[in-house]
């Protein structure tokens, strides 16, 4: 049979705790109350049953009222926390805290795009030849994340699509809040650059917030109607890498040096490593393998 589509992927179902009276009769989730003494019904003090969290139907009651969480959250807000809390294949538990948390992070969000705008170039600016070190720090935030986000679209894993979402927002939070630079040609190009990466790889899961972004950002067109953003490869490479250093074969502890650094230094480095100078505590050191930019093994 020819078919409309070249896979199909199913879905996990939403899932919410059951509620019954002391009648056994089934209660709707907005018809409890929760306090010290446990679950009661709302109108009569009644108390109240919790059983098993179940998929969501009419029959059982254990369903939220769409209508009523768009109109409290704003419909990004319930697309965002569906996504965002489980790998699409599982079901998802529905609960009120965890909307709010999605609620706090969307005006978290908000508040960091609408300060980022305060120091970026206008629209369409050609990039400076020169960068300094804050702005390809800039930069590489915004790749790196654009980068995860289009490998976890790909293979529709909303939820870690997400997860860099929340990461990026923390990589450029430091960044950005830099106000000295802020005035610089170069920094006021990476940072609408970021932005812009920004909004679009969340604009699958908000739209609507997306779109507003987008036009904040000085741009007339949709932002749906935008081409997906292109990784720049060579800001995915670190300029450092993380050696872990091991004594006698058990791990204690780590250092960050630069690429292409000598043996001989990561060497003395990791012997000046704090735990590890507890663990050999005045030892002899028979030996110390160095494996660049995977390991150091210090042999008693």
């Amino acid at each position: 049979l020819d078919e409309p589509f070249a896979g199909l992927f199913t879905q996990g179902m939403v899932t919410h705790e059951t509620y019954k009276d002391e009648a056994g009769d089934w209660l709707y989730p907005e018809e409890v109350g929760f306090g010290q003494g446990g679950a009661t019904h709302a109108k009569t003090g009644e108390a109240v049953t919790i059983g098993p969290i179940e998929s969501m139907s009419k029959s059982k009651k254990n369903i939220v009222d769409p209508s009523a969480i768009i109109a409290l959250y704003g419909a990004d807000t319930a697309r965002w926390f569906i996504l965002s809390d489980t790998p699409p294949e599982r079901d998802i538990q529905w609960t009120e805290s965890g909307v709010d948390a999605a609620a706090r992070f969307v005006q978290r969000l908000w508040k960091f795009i609408q300060e980022g705008l305060e120091a970026v170039c206008v629209p369409g600016k050609a990039r400076p030849r020169a960068m300094s070190e804050a702005a390809v720090a800039i930069r590489k935030a915004a790749h790196k994340a654009l980068h995860n986000v289009t490998e976890a679209l790909e293979t529709l894993r909303f939820n870690r699509a997400i997860a860099h979402v929340y990461e990026m927002t923390n990589d450029l939070g430091p960044l950005f809040a830099d106000t000295q630079s802020a005035t610089a040609p170069d920094i006021r190009w990476a940072r609408r650059e970021a932005l812009e990466i920004y909004v679009r790889i969340f604009a699958p899961m908000m739209p609507h917030l997306a779109e507003q972004a987008w036009a904040d950002l000085g741009h007339r067109t949709l932002v749906v109607k935008e081409p997906w953003p292109k990784v720049s490869k060579p800001l995915l490479v670190e300029d450092t890498v993380i050696i872990a250093i091991q004594v006698n074969g058990k791990r204690k502890g780590q250092i960050e040096v630069p690429r292409g650094l000598s043996r001989e230094e990561i060497e003395s480095r990791a012997l000046n490593e704090d735990n590890v100078g507890r663990a050999i505590s005045g030892r002899e050191v028979r030996k110390v393998i160095v494996v660049p930019e995977r390991i150091v093994n210090v042999v008693l």
